[in-house]
C-alpha cells in the first residue's frame, strides 16, 4: 500500500508541476484538491488539511523554481515587480503561517474558498489581449499598490499554505495591469517568496510530513519545465480560460464542502 501511495504522490506532484509551468501557478490550486479528496477515494488514509498545506508549500516551491528559470530565459520575469510584491508577501505570509497553527481546518478551508472565489470573479472580467506578448523590459506598474496588496494577500496565503499564484495572477492582470505572459513568469518568481516564508512557518509549527515530500518534488521539477515549454507554444486567450475554469471549479468544490 505504501508503494502505491508514494506513486500517487509522485503523479500528483507531476500534475501540479505541469500546471505550474503552463499557467504560472505554484500548484496549490491543483494540489490541494488532489491531496484532500483523492486519498480516501483511492483507499488511502486521509491527509489532514494542515499537512496538505505544508506539502503544497514544498511542492509549489520546487515547481516554481523549475518553471521560473525557463520564463527568465524568455525575458518574461519582471524583476522589480517580483521583488516588490515578493518581499511584501514574504513577511506577511510567514506571519500567516505561524498564526494558522491555532486555526481550525474549517476556517482554513473557508479562507481558501474565499480567495479562490475572488480570483475566479476577476478572471472572468473581459480584458484586451493587445499587450500580452510584451517582454518584461516594456512593463511598468504602480509600486505602492503592489506593496499593499502583497501584504494583505500574503497573510491569508500563509494561513492556507499556498504560494498564491491562483490569486496573484488575477491581481497582476486586473489590478496592476501586467501583460499575461509577464504575469505568469513574474508570479512564479513572486511565489518563491511567499512559498519560502510560508514553508518556514509550516516547518516551524510541525505541519510538514517529510516522508511524503520526496515523491512530490521528484514529480514536480521536470513536469514544471515541460509545462513552461507548452505554455510558450500556446495562445494567451486559451491559457487564460484554462486558468479561469480551474480556479472557478476549485472554488465551487470547496464552497460545496464548506456548506
Amino acid at each position: 500500500m505504501e508503494v502505491w501511495f508514494y506513486l500517487f504522490l509522485f503523479l500528483a506532484g507531476s500534475l501540479g508541476g505541469f500546471f505550474s509551468g503552463l499557467l504560472g501557478i505554484g500548484g496549490g490550486i491543483i494540489m490541494f484538491p488532489l491531496l484532500f479528496y483523492l486519498p480516501p477515494i483511492l483507499g488511502f488514509d486521509p491527509i489532514t488539511v494542515k499537512h496538505i498545506t505544508g506539502l503544497t508549500m514544498i511542492q509549489g516551491f520546487f515547481a516554481s523554481l523549475s518553471a521560473v528559470l525557463f520564463y527568465k530565459k524568455e525575458r518574461l520575469v519582471r524583476k522589480t515587480l517580483a521583488l516588490t510584491f515578493g518581499f511584501s508577501l514574504f513577511f506577511s505570509s510567514l506571519l500567516g503561517a505561524l498564526f494558522s497553527k491555532g486555526t481550525s481546518d474549517k476556517s482554513l478551508l473557508f479562507i481558501f474558498g474565499l480567495l479562490a472565489f475572488v480570483a475566479s470573479v476577476l478572471m472572468f472580467i473581459p480584458r484586451s489581449y493587445l499587450k500580452d506578448e510584451l517582454t518584461e523590459d516594456k512593463v511598468e506598474f504602480h509600486k505602492p499598490t503592489a506593496v499593499l496588496t502583497g501584504i494583505f494577500i500574503g497573510f491569508l496565503l500563509g494561513m492556507v499554505g499556498q504560494g498564491g499564484a491562483f490569486i496573484i495572477i488575477p491581481i497582476l492582470l486586473y489590478v496592476l495591469k501586467i501583460p499575461f505572459r509577464v504575469a505568469l513568469g513574474s508570479t512564479l518568481a513572486i511565489g518563491l517568496f511567499s512559498a519560502t516564508a510560508g514553508l518556514a512557518g509550516k516547518i516551524a509549527t510541525g505541519q510538514v510530513p517529510f516522508y511524503m515530500v520526496l515523491p512530490l518534488i521528484l514529480g514536480a521539477i521536470p513536469s514544471a519545465r515541460f509545462g513552461s515549454y507548452v505554455a510558450k507554444k500556446t495562445r494567451v486567450q486559451f491559457l487564460r480560460w484554462i486558468l479561469a475554469l480551474i480556479i472557478c471549479a476549485t472554488a465551487v468544490k470547496i464552497w460545496s464542502d464548506i456548506f
